[in-house]
């Protein structure tokens, strides 16, 4: 992996940036004014984010378009994943893999199992088995052969707020 990706995430103005181009495209000078930094700044950082190649850069003339290398950004949260390796009896299921897993927490939901934390950390959690996402709950799909099974926190990176309005007539509109 390319180490100057963390140099580029050891500054607080460039995880900044990274976030706003999370959300959409930039030019430099907007994400110096988003920021309230100089453009010459922007820029200095701008450069950092592209030659760690989390930053793409799209030349339209002498116009520079910026937006977030997501899949580098998810390579270098990669590093910081856990390999285990477990042996279990062939039809066991994905929850009794996981139960000889240390961290990984279980939340029975009517006659449903789900993944609800990794080393207390709650979340949104999927599993892939052999790279392909199985439609069932982990304590359906059984283990017939030897493989991988993955679990990949979801993380929401960006926010949405939507503000609601309900008409209730013509003229009268009500907030909650």
């Amino acid at each position: 992996m390319n180490g100057n990706i963390f140099k580029a995430l050891g500054s607080k103005t460039r995880v900044e940036m990274l976030k706003l181009l999370m959300m959409r495209e930039y030019h430099v000078s907007g994400l110096a004014k988003a920021l309230d930094i100089s453009v010459p700044v922007a820029a200095k950082h701008v450069r950092v984010l592209v030659n760690a190649e989390l930053v793409a850069r799209k030349d339209f003339g002498k116009t520079h378009v910026l937006s977030v290398n997501r899949e580098k950004l998810y390579e270098a949260m990669e590093t910081f994943s856990e390999d285990y390796e477990i042996e279990v009896e062939k039809g066991a299921s994905i929850l009794d893999a996981l139960k000889e897993v240390a961290g990984v927490g279980i939340k029975k939901v009517g006659d449903k199992e789900f993944i609800v934390s990794i080393d207390d950390e709650e979340g949104f959690y999927v599993y892939e088995v052999n790279g392909k996402s199985p439609n069932m709950p982990i304590n359906e799909y059984t283990l017939e052969k030897g493989g991988e099974i993955e679990i990949k926190r979801l993380v929401p990176v960006l926010k949405k707020r939507v503000k609601v309005n309900v008409k209730v007539s013509a003229q009268n509109s009500v907030e909650f």
